[in-house]
Formats: structure tokens, C-alpha cells, sequence
């Protein structure tokens, strides 16, 4: 009897140890098989048709981390350069989680930039939209007149470049004062404080050191695509523009533009013969349009804006004038030529490049960007193509003398193109172009240390470049 029960138990084991191994295996096929078809269908989006050559990378992080390993060098970054050789110019990728598609085809890109609001339209990364928060199309409209009315060019004619000049030759008289100066974090603070000149009559220019420390570090991370992991830039850039943090100097910058506001608003508000004092400025008129145009035109949404019109002034500006202090000191006889910005700006390739979103499905070369993709147009591809520009990792700004029209509608586009190119476009050519003057007039300058270029993916200056400048006899 004991053997039979014994049996018995042991028969219940073994059948109930067989049933645990079944479910066991069974659970790892299904879950071997779900994740199998999760890398499958990530490594091969839905497509209404042929989707552009290229990879989507590793599962959830895509191809994020090539993309944004530094490159020692001006020329294009590894990731671009390899793709563009082995896929052709419009291929596809994943950043982030997002899928991408990234095209260098100067007809391609020609014909998307004229089709806005049609097949496509404009799209920010994500830190771009936290810090300029305009996501209305009324709003950026009203932005880009506003721009336009302060920084375009009637205002240039009529007398921004006179205040340019007056101003840079003060910078740099300044500038020739000092053992030496680090070009880059100088012009910044240079942009920046002209800049608030222009938007608020410079109330914040005792604090420019300061603001111009932040521009430093935000841009970095504006610049940078969206991984959200400590140690990134982007983290970094969040961490910046976190209002939650009263350690940041961002909030700091914001609440003192609300104190000018406040100000302002009162002064404006008083009696006739004080608000006949006002100073004529960006923030006059905007405070001006808060009665009598849309709702949005909030206390915040003028902070936020001053703030954004600051950033954009300082990084290309800074950036350019920086790389140009190189190139011209490396190329002594180029300082007799005249047309140096535009082959700086070829070269610099300041932002990485400009991005569209698909909304609808947009057929090209044989090929299917779904509804909903983005679309990076690669500026420094372009701007780096050998078929377009001969040697195009030379520093020549004798090319642009005989250059085709068509090269330059197509295949230069520092600030974008059509009628979405930058509104402060002609505003920052004008402030390099007068800085340079300046410079190559008046002034000498010597390499102390650093020199060393970067991009990842846009182009830095890690250890900075730090000269010696001294006005001529």
C-alpha cells in the first residue's frame, strides 16, 4: 500500500515538473517570437510603397549614438559621410525612437523647401519646441513679421548698420585691451548684448556675462538630438531650461525679463507724456500689439520670445566669427577679398540641418516617405559636395566670384530657403560682414592657444580659440 502511494506521489512530481517545463519553454517561444517580430517590424516600418535605402538601428535608440559621435574634423561627420556613400543622397534612419529621413538631394531638397504647408511642414526638435513653446501658426507668423520689421532689411538701411559698426569698434577696441581673448565666448557675449539692445534697449547688459554663460550651455543640448540620459547634452539642456530649478541661471534670465517687462508696461501704461518716452524697441511694439492683436500675446509669451531672439542671435553669429578668425589668420591673402562670409558659412554649416515633417506620403526617386516621418535636409552635405563646390574643404572665397545661380538656390542654404528662410538672415550676414570690416581694417590678430575644431554633428570649439588682437599703426 505505502509503495503504491509512493508511486503514486512520485508519478504527480514527475507529471507536474514535465507541466512546469512545458509552460516554461512554450512562454520563451511566444516571448523569443514577440520580440522577434517587434525587431523585425522596427528594422522594417509600414510603408505605402518602397521606403528610402538605409537602417533603423538598434531597437529604441536607433542610430542615435553614431550620429553623435565627435568628428576632429570640418568635413562631414562620419555618420553622414559613410550613409551618403553607401546608400545614395536620401536614405533613412531612427533617432531617438523617431524615424528619420535624411536627404542631401539638392533638386529634392529644392522642391520640398517651396512645399510647406502642402506636403510638408516645418518641424522642431523637442527641446526647440520646450524653449521657443510656439505652437500656434498665428503665433510664428507673428514672430517672423515682428523679426522681420526690427532685423530685416529696411531696418538694416535705415539704422542698424551704422549701430553695428559704431558697437563692434567699441568690442574690439575693448577686445585689443586684453592679454588675450577667447573668440567664440567673446562674440557671444558681443551678439548678445547687441542684440538686447535692439529687443529690450540692453536692460539686461550688466548681466550679459551671466546670460551669455547660459546661451553656452543651452545650445549645446538645442543642438543636440533628443536622449535624455545624464551625461548627454541634451540632459545637460533640459536641465538648463528646467524653471523647476532655482539653481538654473535660465530662470534667472527669465524672471529679470519679466522685471523689464513689468516696467515697461507700466511706463507705458502712465500718463501720456511717459508713455511718449518709450524707447521704440522690439518690446515697445510688442507690448503695443497685446490690446490690439491676438490672445496669445501673453506676459509669458513675450518673455519667451525675448529669450528665443536672443538665443538665435548668439550661437551662429559667435560660432561663424569664430571659425572666421581661424580661416582668415591660416589664409593671409584672403583678407583682400571681400566675399569671405559666404564661404565661412559654407564651411561652419553652424546647424546641422533643417527638418521637415511628412503630412502625407511624398513619392521621390522610386522611392515612399510615409505620412508622419521626418525629414532632415543636410545643410553641410550640401554645402560639402564636391560636384557643387571644387575642393570643398578649402577655404576659398574667390569660388563665389564665378559661382552658378543655381548652386547657390540649391546647394547653399545656410539659413534655410523660400519663404521659411530665417528672418534674421540678412540681420546676422550684415553683423558678420560689418565685424569683419572692422577687423581686417583696423586690427591685427595672433593665435594664442586652442584651435581645435569638433562636430557633434554641428561644429564646436572644445578647447576654444583664444587670440591676441591689436589695433594697426
Amino acid at each position: 500500500m505505502e509503495l503504491e502511494v509512493l508511486s503514486s506521489y512520485f508519478k504527480e512530481v514527475i507529471t507536474t515538473k514535465v507541466d512546469l517545463s512545458t509552460v516554461g519553454i512554450v512562454s520563451l517561444a511566444l516571448l523569443t517570437i514577440y520580440i522577434s517580430r517587434w525587431i523585425y517590424r522596427w528594422r522594417n516600418p509600414k510603408c505605402n510603397g518602397v521606403l528610402p535605402p538605409g537602417s533603423m538601428g538598434f531597437p529604441l535608440i536607433g542610430e542615435t549614438l553614431q550620429l553623435v559621435i565627435p568628428s576632429p574634423t570640418i568635413d562631414l561627420p562620419p555618420f553622414l559621410k559613410n550613409r551618403l556613400k553607401r546608400y545614395g543622397p536620401i536614405f533613412r534612419t531612427n533617432v531617438a525612437g523617431r524615424p528619420v529621413i535624411i536627404t542631401a538631394d539638392p533638386e529634392f531638397n529644392h522642391f520640398l523647401l517651396r512645399q510647406d504647408g502642402k506636403l510638408v511642414d516645418t518641424w522642431s526638435m523637442d527641446t526647440f519646441a520646450e524653449v521657443f513653446d510656439q505652437a500656434s501658426q498665428s503665433s510664428k507668423k507673428y514672430t517672423r513679421n515682428l523679426s522681420l520689421s526690427h532685423f530685416g532689411v529696411e531696418s538694416l538701411k535705415d539704422r542698424l548698420v551704422p549701430e553695428m559698426e559704431q558697437f563692434i569698434e567699441q568690442t574690439l577696441r575693448s577686445w585689443s585691451n586684453q592679454e588675450s581673448v577667447e573668440v567664440k565666448g567673446a562674440a557671444v557675449t558681443a551678439a548678445v548684448n547687441f542684440a538686447a539692445k535692439q529687443i529690450f534697449s540692453g536692460d539686461l547688459e550688466n548681466e550679459a556675462a551671466d546670460i551669455s554663460d547660459m546661451f553656452k550651455d543651452l545650445v549645446e543640448g538645442l543642438m543636440s538630438f533628443p536622449i535624455n540620459i545624464p551625461g548627454t547634452a541634451h540632459h545637460k539642456c533640459l536641465q538648463s531650461i528646467s524653471c523647476d530649478n532655482n539653481d538654473q541661471i535660465h530662470k534667472k534670465v527669465r524672471e529679470m525679463m519679466k522685471d523689464v517687462l513689468k516696467k515697461r508696461m507700466t511706463m507705458m501704461t502712465s500718463s501720456s507724456s511717459e508713455r511718449s518716452q518709450g524707447r521704440g524697441d522690439l518690446l515697445d511694439h510688442i507690448i503695443q500689439d497685446m490690446s490690439t492683436t491676438e490672445k496669445y500675446i501673453t506676459e509669458d509669451f513675450i518673455v519667451q520670445l525675448m529669450f528665443g531672439l536672443l538665443f538665435v542671435t548668439s550661437d551662429s553669429v559667435s560660432t561663424t566669427l569664430a571659425l572666421a578668425f581661424k580661416l582668415l589668420q591660416e589664409h593671409p591673402p584672403v583678407l583682400e577679398e571681400l566675399t569671405v562670409i559666404n564661404e565661412v558659412l559654407r564651411l561652419g554649416n553652424i546647424a546641422p540641418g533643417f527638418f521637415r515633417r511628412a503630412l502625407k506620403d511624398i513619392p521621390v526617386n522610386g522611392y515612399t516617405i510615409p505620412k508622419g516621418w521626418v525629414i532632415m535636409i543636410a545643410t553641410a552635405a550640401l554645402h560639402l559636395n564636391s560636384e557643387q563646390f571644387e575642393d570643398p574643404l578649402t577655404f576659398n572665397p574667390s569660388r563665389w566670384k564665378d559661382i552658378r545661380t543655381s548652386v547657390v538656390s540649391k546647394s547653399f542654404m545656410p539659413f534655410g530657403s523660400g519663404m521659411k528662410q530665417c528672418a534674421g538672415a540678412e540681420y546676422s550676414k550684415a553683423f558678420l560682414a560689418t565685424f569683419l570690416h572692422v577687423l581686417v581694417t583696423k586690427y591685427r590678430w595672433t593665435m594664442v592657444k586652442g584651435g581645435k575644431i569638433v562636430r557633434a554633428p554641428i561644429i564646436r570649439f572644445p578647447d576654444g580659440f583664444h587670440f591676441k588682437i591689436s589695433q594697426k599703426n
